[in-house]
């Protein structure tokens, strides 16, 4: 008899070492992409090297646009195995685990480890779900958090409806629910609550709602997810509305925010970022309401899963492809359902060999293809910069706040940004600017400024011994003189220079950088 795949505790270890080394195998290849990668990288870099591991900083100042759970991964990941970009990625590799291994057991307990592990299979080899887990972002985690709360909520559910006591998955649900809103905010609640009401009433099961509102979970969620947002709002009494009000309502009802779409956007991009795998979705809605009661029931979940999570981020203008990332769940749980019965024919076998090749190539060929391009990272130049600056040399960023650096170039105090900080445009922009001065409004009056004005550069150059500035071609004109500077280095269209302080023909030198810009 052929052998089939492994079961009980065997099979979930082999399950989970698939996933592992197959997310892995190419999370080395590149730089931190900008802006994204470079920035929460280097956020949790400053909470390493600062070593307040409760303030999220961006430059030395207080950024709250998210919570922090990103950041203590990656800056554990970072201390335990070095400044690494593989390091790095730490966090979403953990989303990407956590949602492959919930599915997986979630499918084996309800429909058998046949349908399991071709789940898994067609989840892994998704493109977008293997880009997704080596990239630098909240948008993994998060979607792991969300598909564990959710499949244990509804494995909960279903075990309750046959007389169970599921503590164990009700522990589970309100664990991961703290760890999603600690993850991204509050769509690590809200996601999950909205498909899980909607099956349970779509099923006629409105009452297994009461069941699932169990006190000691509700306990559990409130110990994991409250200390870290009392904490800020006793440091910082603005907190609470900058963050839900500001960076959660505002961002998703308002315009005037970075990366516009049209409402049918992800009915384009998740279509072709999940394929081969989303050209079974037609094969996959003709058995929606087929076969036995279980799994009609677990077809209907997966459904509400997708197409309500799809039309959640459908509705504000502001769109990225990594937000549909907890749809990537329900599509692969859809399309393994579909493909596992038409693989009772041979040309069915055929056809499902046929996509799951294509569906690897077309991973690998996605990761392969991004390391190739042209790619605006800093990193060589970062190396430079450490190798070559000593640490009391201050490093200057000119009209650009350039993420990676940072982390490339190890530094352990903030760069000074200067920017033309006084003019109110600044801060209409989404983009670094405002992110900064927001930022800014949080450490007001708290030490020396990181954002400078232009008149203050002569102050930086006279007070130390030598300043390495960072900036575009553009800046040769702007600041003359750069002409009396050494290039050091350059990519692109960015030069690093150093520039001793005996360069500065201007006398007499002025004095250091006043604290007027504290204010700002």
């Amino acid at each position: 008899m052929k052998a089939g795949p492994p079961g009980g505790r065997a099979g979930v270890a082999a399950a989970l070492l698939t996933t592992v080394l197959w997310l892995t195998a190419t999370a080395w290849m590149r730089p931190l992409m900008l802006p994204d990668e470079g920035r929460y990288v280097g956020v949790a870099w400053e909470m390493l090297r600062s070593g307040d591991w409760l303030t999220p900083t961006l430059n030395g100042l207080p950024y709250f646009h998210k919570p922090p759970l990103f950041y203590w991964i990656t800056g554990a990941a970072l201390s335990v195995l070095g400044p690494h970009e593989w390091a790095a990625r730490t966090a979403p590799l953990l989303g990407g685990v956590v949602a492959a291994t919930a599915l997986f057991l979630f499918v084996r307990r309800w429909r058998g480890p046949a349908l399991a592990w071709l789940s898994l299979a067609v989840l892994l080899t998704q493109p977008l779900l293997f880009a997704g887990a080596q990239f630098a972002n909240l948008d993994m985690l998060v979607a792991g958090c969300i598909a564990a709360t959710l499949l244990s909520f509804a494995n909960a559910a279903l075990a309750i409806e046959q007389g169970l006591r599921p503590r164990a998955s009700l522990l589970a649900g309100y664990l991961f629910a703290a760890l999603g809103l600690l993850a991204k905010g509050l769509i690590g609640v809200v996601l999950p609550g909205l498909v899980l009401v909607a099956w349970l009433v779509v099923r006629g099961r409105p009452r297994v709602l009461l069941a699932l509102a169990w006190l000691p979970g509700l306990a559990v969620f409130a110990a994991v997810a409250a200390p870290w947002f009392v904490a800020m709002q006793s440091r910082f009494p603005d907190f609470l509305h900058y963050f839900f009000v500001v960076q959660h309502f505002q961002r998703y009802t308002a315009g005037g925010f970075n990366n516009p779409a049209p409402f049918w956007f992800y009915l384009a991009v998740l279509p072709l970022a999940t394929l081969p795998w989303s050209a079974w979705l037609p094969a996959a809605a003709q058995r929606a309401s087929r076969g036995d009661a279980d799994g009609a029931r677990l077809r209907q979940l997966m459904w509400l899963w997708l197409l309500l999570v799809t039309v959640f981020f459908s509705l504000p203008r502001s769109k990225l492809a990594g937000y549909i990332l907890p749809v990537t769940v329900p599509l692969a749980f859809l399309v393994a359902d579909a493909a596992l019965a038409a693989a009772q024919s041979g040309r069915g076998r055929r056809l499902l060999a046929a996509s799951a090749a294509a569906a690897a190539l077309a991973c690998l060929t996605v990761v392969v293809a991004v390391t190739a391009a042209p790619s605006k990272s800093l990193r060589e130049v970062g190396r430079t910069l450490a190798q070559r600056r000593t640490p009391e040399e201050p490093v200057v960023f000119l009209h650009g706040y350039y993420y990676d650096l940072p982390f490339y170039a190890r530094l352990a105090a903030p760069p000074l940004v200067l920017d033309d900080w006084d003019r109110p445009a600044l801060a209409a922009r989404d983009d670094w600017h405002r992110e900064l001065l927001d930022a800014q409004r949080f450490r007001r009056g708290q030490g020396d400024p990181v954002l400078l004005l232009p008149s203050q550069l002569a102050g930086v150059l006279c007070a130390s011994r030598a300043t390495w500035l960072v900036g575009g071609v553009a800046m040769l004109e702007r600041y003359p003189l750069l002409a009396q500077a050494a290039v050091i280095a350059r990519q692109g269209d960015t030069l690093l220079w150093r520039l001793p302080a005996g360069a500065v023909t201007a006398a007499p030198c002025p004095g250091t950088p006043s604290a007027s810009s504290a204010g700002m």
